[in-house]
């Protein structure tokens, strides 16, 4: 009997993270989604990626690891050393003369020139090649993940949160307020999620990342709202939420103190399903053109582009940010599966 009090009880969550360590398929694709997260935060931070729009290459320049010779482009600015005006105003280039050559002479004499010309130099070919106005490829990705994740996790969060509220007042009240909930619920499941979100869009006519996780968030809250609200049903009538009814506690407390730390398991699990579900939302939004803004580049917006790059036979783009979207939404959906029986009370 001295042994028993050296024990210490195990919470639930250490319980969920022993179980977690045991699923080596869980673990890389955490280790995965770490990855993902750390480029994230270096391309947010400047330290990667910060130059994805220099266009160091040629148009559709080819992937290849082969390093290659650098070769002039073919805009050469030619000063005035360059430019000869003797015995004329005007200056006859292929064939035609300038009627402007006056205006921009004097323009020409006001910018200092160093050189006779001025050369720009670009790549020929890249490691993952580049796209039509010569950016590289693979820094354009890193760049797009960091539109698509940030998109799909404030957007995950936005969605559960609203979800588990309503599920928390629908789930413990019950009656009129169940129904209202109830009824609005059906409003938002009756309709196409597609449908819905690009109605919303169009209402909006706003482009822009806040744009795109408020249409995601306040469209999404649906899945989280019915498993919630179905927890809360289960748990407002146990014996230790009728204790703390009977201490006194008010319904705020029973709600959030008392019975969500025992449903909290359910909310972690719908942000993971639902970043991996609003990650593809949002390619298909910035797909179909109701996206993220012109300068803003997202895995949609390069997949947009892609289509019509397909048809001249430059693939590297879409292949780039469809294996990056397939490896992340694969890892979060591995995670998602591992934290939903890790979580599970059941299984303790």
């Amino acid at each position: 009997m001295e042994n028993v009090g050296n024990y210490a009880s195990t919470s639930l969550w250490a319980l969920a993270w022993r179980r977690l360590r045991s699923d080596r398929v869980a673990l890389v694709a955490m280790a995965i989604v770490g990855i993902f997260l750390v480029s994230l935060g270096c391309s947010f931070s400047g330290l990667l990626a910060a130059d994805w729009d220099q266009e160091i290459a040629i148009n559709f320049a080819p992937p290849s690891f082969i390093v290659e010779q650098d070769i002039a482009d073919g805009n050469v600015l030619p000063s005035e050393a360059s430019i000869s005006t003797a015995g004329s105003t005007s200056i006859e280039y292929y064939g035609i003369v300038d009627p402007l050559e006056n205006e921009m002479a004097e323009i020409r004499a006001s910018v200092p020139v160093s050189s006779s010309k001025v050369v720009l130099h670009k790549q020929t070919s890249l490691p993952f090649g580049a796209d039509k106005w010569g950016r590289d490829i693979i820094k354009k990705t890193i760049k797009g993940a960091e539109t698509s994740i940030v998109v799909g996790l404030v957007a995950a969060v936005l969605a559960t949160f609203l979800g588990t509220v309503f599920g928390a007042l629908s789930g413990y009240y019950g009656r009129w307020v169940d129904d209202c909930f109830n009824w609005f619920y059906s409003v938002f499941t009756s309709v196409p999620y597609l449908l819905l979100i690009l109605a919303v869009a169009a209402v909006l006519q706003q482009k822009g990342i806040m744009t795109i996780v408020l249409i995601l968030g306040l469209t999404g809250w649906t899945g989280t709202y019915r498993l919630v609200r179905a927890e809360y049903l289960k748990h407002k009538v146990r014996e230790y939420v009728l204790a703390a009814d009977a201490i006194g506690a008010s319904d705020w407390r029973k709600i959030f103190i008392h019975i969500f730390p025992n449903v909290s398991h359910v909310a972690l699990v719908q942000v993971s399903i639902l970043v991996v579900g609003f990650i593809k939302s949002e390619v298909i939004l910035s797909f179909l053109g109701f996206g993220v803004p012109v300068g803003v580049v997202s895995w949609g917006s390069m997949l947009n582009e892609a289509q019509n790059e397909l048809i001249l036979g430059k693939w590297w783009q879409l292949t780039a940010a469809s294996a990056a979207m397939a490896v992340l939404v694969t890892a979060f959906s591995l995670l998602t599966d591992g934290l939903r029986d890790a979580l599970d009370p059941k299984l303790k």
